[in-house]
C-alpha cells in the first residue's frame, strides 16, 4: 500500500501521532500502551473503554498514568481512585483536569497532605466555593497564597483573612497588581491604609487610595518600580508629581505617563522616544546586574508599548486616528464609531496592528481581497498561531490561488479548502516550506501515496501531523506500530 519502505526518521513521533488519530482501532490503542517513548498521550483519548482504563492503571507506568489523570473524559470512579494515588504528582494531574467533578473529590484532593495538591486544587474554579473558602487557613502559605491570586471573586470575609494573612507572600497575592482571574478585586475601603504602608501591597494598593498631593509626593520616592508605576496611572494624580513620574528611571513607569490622557504632547513625545530607542544589547552578557535590569526594563516597556490598548482613545477615537503612535490609532480603531473614511484609511495603516485591529471592529465591510491584504500583512508584536485569515475565512477560489503563492504562510491557507484538488495537495505535500507539508498531512482528502511519504518527512510536526491524520488506512497503523516494536 506504501512507498515507504524503511522506519520513519521520526519514528516515536509518528506513534505519539497515532495515540491521537481518533480513526485508531481499538486493538491498536492496547499496542500503544507498551509504548514507553513518549509521555503516554494515548491514555489522554476521550473512547477509552473500562477496560483500556483498567489496563493502564494496572500497567503502573508513570507517564501513562499521569496521562490518564489529566483525560478530561475520565469517569468519576476513577479519577477517585487516582485521588488515592500514592504518586502526588499523579493527584496534582487529577487536580488539573477536575471540571464539574463531584463534591466528594474536591473535598479529597483539598484534604491530601501534599501542599502541592491543595495549592492546585483551589486554583479550580470548578470546586464548591465553600470548600475553597476554608483553603484561606491551610498550614501551608503558598497553598493560601494561589487561592488569592486564582480567585479574586472570593467573598469579602475569604478576602479579608487573605489581606490580613501573617505571611508576606500571601498578603502579596491578595493585594496584587496582577491576578490570574478577572475582574481583579477591589480590598475593603477600611483595609486600604494599611495595605498602603505595607510593602508587599503597597503596590497592589495604590490604585485603590484616595489620592491626596502628600501621598503621591512620597509614593512617588518609592524604591519599588512597580509603585510607581501604579502611582503613575493613577487618576487623581496631581500634575507636578506626573512631570516627576515622566523622567523616572524606570521606562515602565514613563510608559505609565505616556498612556495617560493628561500628559501633555511634548512629554508624550519624550517619553515615546526613549521608550523605542534600541539600548544596549541587554542579551549579550555584558552588563552588570543594575545595567542588566534596566535594559530588561526598558526591552518589556517597548513590548508593552505595541500592544497598549487606551480606552480613553477609543471612547473618543477621532482626534487619534492620524496619531504619530500605532498603540492610539490602534486604540482609535477598537471604536465602533468610525466613519467610512476613517475605515478606510486605517485599513491600510502602515502598522499590521493597526490595519488588523481595524478589521475586527469593522467585519461588515471586509470583502475577500481586503482580508486576503490584511492577513498577507500580518506581522504580530509576539508568535501567536492566530491570523486574520482565522477571523476572515477565505472563499475556495481564493485558497486555490493561494497553493502557488510564493510565500509559504500564504501557501499554508490553500489548505483550509477541505476540496483542495489532489494535484494541488500533491505539489504542497512536496512544498519546500515545512509549515505548508504539515497542513497538507492535516488534510482529510490528502492522497494517500502523499500522507504515507509524509511519514517519512524530516520534520517531527509533519509526520506527527501525517499519523494523526484520520484517513490513514488502519494497515498502515499497523505497519508503523510493528516498525516501533508494538
Amino acid at each position: 500500500m506504501s512507498d515507504v519502505t524503511v522506519a520513519p526518521v521520526h519514528l516515536d513521533a509518528v506513534v505519539g501521532g497515532l495515540a491521537a488519530n481518533p480513526a485508531l482501532p481499538p486493538e491498536s490503542v492496547h499496542r500503544l500502551f507498551a509504548h514507553r517513548r513518549g509521555f503516554g498521550e494515548i491514555a489522554k483519548r476521550p473512547d477509552l473503554t473500562d477496560d483500556m482504563i483498567g489496563a493502564i492503571i494496572a500497567d503502573g507506568d508513570h507517564w501513562l498514568t499521569y496521562s490518564l489523570a489529566l483525560n478530561r473524559a475520565l469517569p468519576h470512579a476513577y479519577r477517585m481512585t487516582l485521588a488515592g494515588h500514592p504518586d502526588p504528582g499523579i493527584r496534582v494531574a487529577v487536580a488539573v483536569a477536575a471540571a464539574d467533578a463531584p463534591r466528594e473529590l474536591f473535598e479529597r484532593l483539598l484534604a491530601d497532605p501534599d501542599p502541592r495538591v491543595r495549592g492546585q486544587t483551589v486554583e479550580n474554579d470548578h470546586a464548591p466555593e465553600d470548600l475553597r473558602a476554608r483553603s484561606a487557613a491551610d498550614p501551608d502559605p503558598g497553598v493560601r497564597a494561589t487561592l488569592a491570586q486564582w480567585w479574586p471573586g472570593a467573598p469579602e470575609a475569604v478576602r479579608r483573612v487573605l489581606l490580613t494573612d501573617p505571611d508576606d507572600s500571601v498578603r502579596a497575592g491578595a493585594c496584587s497588581t496582577y491576578y490570574r482571574r478577572r475582574p481583579h478585586p477591589v480590598p475593603p475601603a477600611d483595609l486600604v491604609p494599611a495595605l498602603l504602608a505595607d510593602p508587599v501591597t503597597r503596590a497592589g494598593a495604590v490604585r485603590h487610595t484616595t489620592l491626596d498631593a502628600e501621598t503621591a509626593s512620597r509614593l512617588a520616592d518609592d524604591p519599588d518600580e512597580d509603585v510607581r508605576g501604579e502611582l503613575a496611572a493613577h487618576p487623581r494624580l496631581p500634575s507636578s508629581v506626573r512631570d516627576v513620574l515622566a523622567e523616572d528611571p524606570s521606562a515602565l513607569v514613563g510608559l505609565r505617563v505616556f498612556a495617560r490622557p493628561d500628559t501633555p504632547p511634548s512629554t508624550r513625545a519624550a517619553i515615546h522616544a526613549r521608550i523605542v530607542t534600541r539600548g544596549s544589547d541587554w542579551l549579550a552578557g555584558d552588563l552588570d546586574d543594575d545595567a542588566l535590569e534596566r535594559e530588561s526594563t526598558h526591552h518589556l516597556a517597548r513590548a508593552e508599548l505595541r500592544s497598549l490598548r487606551l480606552p480613553w482613545v477609543t471612547a473618543d477615537p477621532l482626534p487619534h486616528v492620524d496619531s504619530p503612535y500605532a498603540c492610539f490609532r490602534a486604540s482609535a480603531a477598537m471604536s465602533d464609531r468610525l466613519p467610512e473614511q476613517v475605515v478606510a484609511r486605517l485599513l491600510h495603516d502602515e502598522e499590521s496592528d493597526v490595519r488588523t485591529t481595524m478589521a475586527l471592529h469593522a467585519r461588515d465591510r471586509i470583502d475577500p481581497a481586503t482580508a486576503e491584504r490584511i492577513d498577507r500583512g500580518h506581522r504580530p508584536a509576539k508568535r501567536m498561531r492566530w491570523r486574520p485569515a482565522d477571523a476572515f475565512p477565505l472563499p475556495a477560489g481564493v485558497l486555490r490561488r493561494l497553493a502557488t503563492d510564493p510565500e509559504p504562510r500564504m501557501r499554508q491557507l490553500a489548505t483550509r479548502d477541505p476540496d483542495l484538488p489532489s494535484e494541488l495537495l500533491g505539489v504542497l505535500a512536496a512544498d519546500s516550506d515545512q509549515g505548508v507539508r504539515r497542513t497538507v498531512a492535516a488534510h482529510p482528502s490528502v492522497p494517500l501515496r502523499e500522507l504515507t511519504r509524509l511519514l517519512a518527512d524530516p520534520s517531527e510536526q509533519v509526520a506527527t501531523a501525517a499519523a494523526a491524520n484520520p484517513v490513514l488506512p488502519p494497515a498502515e497503523m499497523h505497519r508503523l506500530l510493528a516498525l516501533a516494536g508494538l
